[in-house]
């Protein structure tokens, strides 16, 4: 089975939704998908959330989003509300969201 990781660096609200639509889009193909909101997009959790967005919905919904860089919602201000959101905080990489646990899992990595 085909695996792809999405690894949201955009804070700009329409590239991520092309990331969710992405993501929602392969899955229903039967690949595996995962996202991780890192750098800059950590800010649009606490966004997607209070506009009860219906793409991040359907994602987090469906256990697509393997969740948040926690250093970078800390440095963003954002730590609190991501955590209110139940999504897993992500720190493997000293303190940030890395990608190699996914490569050696075998995904394809596109960060957008």
């Amino acid at each position: 089975m085909k695996k792809v990781l999405f690894y949201g660096m955009t804070e700009k609200k329409m590239c991520f939704q092309h990331i969710l639509m992405n993501a929602l889009d392969l899955y229903k193909t039967g690949v595996e998908v995962k996202i991780i909101f890192e750098g800059g997009s950590v800010t649009l959790v606490p966004v997607f959330e209070d506009e009860n967005n219906p793409l991040y919905n359907k994602a987090k919904e469906e256990g697509l989003i393997a969740g948040v860089c926690l250093a970078c919602s800390k440095v963003l201000e954002v730590y609190d509300k991501n955590l209110e959101s139940g999504l897993t905080m992500l720190d493997d990489m000293n303190g940030h969201a890395g990608m190699k646990k996914y490569i050696e899992e075998g995904y394809e990595v596109i960060s957008m």
